[in-house]
């Protein structure tokens, strides 16, 4: 599989498009008003403690005090780091490990790591950890048996040797356990003179953190529109990724780069509830706070075979839709896949196979679980920043983020309501109803013998006024 990484810059926002064999597959974005701080590192004060969570709330000098869970807590003392309970105005070095989301807060932890290019610092703890994602046990023990050679005796924390770790020399290695052992040195002093509610140490940027974490062997190739952050990742990768500097190419043409692949397209498709499939069938989904559901149908596809085909094809095209714009929208935390009703068990077995097959590529924790009786699969996605959809888009003003807006009928019978109950209330010679255009108009159609019989009623006239100002379940009724 070939893979492209494709990187547009601005002075207000930073894009990473990752591109897997011409098709779009993620969307990394950093904005720099809105800039995401996971792995920054603060000095903290707490601001308070609910012993009923076993949780704190940290005052890291943000819009909005962060969490950070009380259990197996260190914090900085006078002799270094010790664990340890907290208490209400203590100052307390945190890392963040998720950005805030929503109403919530950012999320922190106090054991510090440090990232590189293979290898994750652990200043705080002696442990020697594998990814997960290395399979193979014999590079697992040949990656920490020469992990233990380098570090001795002497460095005072552990490693967590990252996926991208597998099949490296011992020299890269190296060179990234002296990288991490002078950054630390660094973040160290830093501490040293750090007051409350300040920032001890920042991650990379976007474009930077892009070679660090990224790129892979099967990336043929890296395009940087902008110039100044071309010759930042050279240097970067010159001292830690020399094997990718090659790659790395300055894009210098009149084209926008997001042209390229239809990137902007793919974006903007990305924003929609309904994702269509080549066959004819599509797939809804709908993102909310509790959790994301994901609904397929056949649509115009209607096989060439019989329905239980139909079905089962519609399914296996729709799994690798899912896992595609799971990773596309970044779409985290609880996620339902409502799949076609199938009867062969066997083919259920095959839709949720290709499922598992196509979600192994997500650089994301990803779980899925048996499909149910009734053809329901549940997966859950590490969330550690937000989606595509709360980056780019806020809240309709107009029905607030339901998705609907009252219909022309149902105001036209609100304003009766409201006119009834004036009527009552107050006397007046006549009422004025400002509204939009569609209720004005619809009043003054479809509902005209009811306005008739509503005034024969009350014994007063109604007039009408378009407000063009007025959404369309907006209205005033005036006393005139």
């Amino acid at each position: 599989m070939s893979e492209e990484i494709l990187i547009n810059v601005t002075p207000q926002e930073t894009r990473v498009a990752v591109v897997e064999n011409g098709v779009l597959q993620e969307v990394h974005i950093e904005r720099a008003l809105t800039r995401g701080i996971v792995g920054n590192i603060y000095c903290g004060r707490v601001d308070r403690i609910l012993p009923g969570m076993q949780a704190a709330f940290i005052d890291i000098g943000l819009d909005k005090s962060a969490f950070l869970q009380v259990a197996d807590v260190r914090y900085l003392s006078e002799d270094g780091y010790r664990p340890g309970p907290l208490h209400e105005g203590q100052v307390v070095v945190v890392q963040v490990i998720k950005d805030p989301l929503g109403s919530k807060g950012a999320r922190l932890t106090t054991h510090i790591t440090l990232p590189a290019r293979y290898l994750v610092y652990m200043p705080l703890n002696r442990h020697i950890g594998v990814s997960q994602k290395i399979g193979d046990d014999v590079e697992r023990e040949r990656l920490k048996g020469a992990l233990k050679l380098l570090i001795g005796d002497d460095d005072e924390g552990g490693y967590i040797l990252r996926t991208v770790a597998e099949k490296v020399s011992e020299e890269e290695l190296r060179k990234d356990i002296i990288y991490l052992r002078r950054l630390w040195s660094v973040v160290k002093e830093r501490i040293k003179t750090a007051t409350p509610k300040s920032t001890v140490h920042e991650d990379l940027s976007l474009a930077v953190r892009t070679m660090r974490d990224l790129i892979r062997d099967q990336v043929e190739r890296v395009r940087i529109d902008s110039r100044e952050s071309f010759a930042r990742a050279k240097e970067f990768a010159r001292e830690f990724v020399p094997e990718s500097e090659s790659r790395i190419e300055y894009y210098p043409g009149e084209r926008p780069i997001f042209d390229l692949y239809s990137v902007e397209d793919e974006i903007r498709k990305a924003l929609d509830r309904r994702v269509p499939l080549k066959s004819g069938g599509y797939v809804i989904i709908d993102q909310t706070e509790a959790m994301t559901t994901i609904d397929v149908n056949t649509g115009t596809y209607v096989g060439r075979k019989n329905l239980e085909e139909t079905l089962f094809k519609t399914n296996l095209e729709a799994a690798q839709a899912i896992a595609r714009q799971l990773r596309l929208r970044n779409l985290g935390g609880m996620i339902i896949v409502d799949f076609i009703d199938m009867v062969d068990p066997d083919h259920r077995r095959q839709v949720l196979r290709a499922l598992e097959k196509a979600l192994v590529r997500d650089r994301s924790k990803v779980y899925v679980t048996d499909m149910s009786p009734l053809g329901l699969v549940e997966i859950t996605r590490k969330r550690t920043r937000e989606s595509l959809e709360h980056v780019l888009c806020e809240p309709c003003p107009l029905c607030k983020g339901r998705g609907t807006i009252k219909s022309t009928e149902t105001v036209c019978y609100d304003i009766f309501r409201e006119i009834l109950r004036e009527a009552r209330q107050f006397g007046t010679d006549k009422y004025l109803v400002l509204a939009s255009k569609a209720v004005v108009d619809r009043l003054i159609d479809e509902e005209a013998a009811s306005l008739l019989k509503l005034q024969e009623f009350i014994g007063k006239s109604v007039q009408l006024q378009v407000e063009a100002a007025y959404h369309q379940d907006e209205f005033d009724v005036i006393l005139m």
